[in-house]
């Protein structure tokens, strides 16, 4: 799921520092599994805008929403015009969200609530790890199902690098060197033979580096 932050309350504030009247909406989907976006943060942070402008002498009105999604577009549908009512609608959706806003409710003044930081899992309670790059030419067929992509701090397609000591990252000693768990994974399995190969230079270009990704299900198109 994609994993998100709240901005500083400060940041917040300072960003709405001409906004009258406040829609504050809020995510049903990844943000709210990681606890940023959903109901509950909309009333938190909802609560916290009110009070920080009423220390300032200048009080706020503010609405609290949560959609299912902000980023399908029959979910959008009610903004569109609701939007409008509002100097200014603060999406606590990821920035998926808030550029389908942008895109699909053209007059909505949309503002970024969140610092959208990667695709992670849940390790544990209040507890998120990167494990995803979306990088658009996936190798885990190759590597027992670990990503160097997004796990090794150097990104290397043929690894160990030969700095890492006692299976941690050279370069951040907390961080487990993945090819260190990759070989040790495919050994065990009596797959090493994979680790003889090879990787060809990384073709980036499914990465998003020749512009924003598209995908097309033509079965799925109406």
């Amino acid at each position: 799921m994609i994993i998100a932050e709240q901005k500083p309350l400060n940041e917040i504030l300072e960003m709405i520092s001409g906004v009258e009247r406040l829609l504050v909406l809020g995510c049903r989907g990844c943000v709210a599994v990681c606890s940023t976006g959903g109901d509950k943060e909309v009333g938190v942070l909802a609560s916290a805008l009110r009070l920080g402008r009423k220390k300032a002498g200048r009080p706020i009105e503010i609405d609290e929403e949560t959609y299912v999604r902000q980023c399908d577009p029959e979910y959008l549908e009610p903004l569109k015009e609701n939007g409008k009512k509002y100097d200014a609608v603060l999406s606590m959706a990821c920035g998926v969200g808030v550029n389908f806003i942008a895109d699909r409710c053209p007059d909505v003044n949309v503002l970024p609530a969140l610092n959208t930081s990667f695709y992670g899992a849940n390790l544990s309670s209040g507890e998120w790890a990167e494990m995803c790059a979306g990088c658009g030419a996936c190798v885990l067929h190759l590597t027992g199902g670990l990503c160097p992509v997004a796990r090794c701090a150097k990104s290397l397609s043929n690894g160990p690098c030969g700095g890492s000591v006692g299976g941690k990252c050279e370069i951040n000693k907390n961080l487990p060197c993945i090819w260190h768990q990759i070989c040790e994974k495919l050994t065990g399995r009596k797959q090493d033979q994979l680790l003889r190969e090879i990787m060809p230079i990384r073709d980036w270009r499914p990465s998003g580096h020749g512009g924003p990704r598209r995908r097309i299900r033509e079965d799925l198109l109406p």
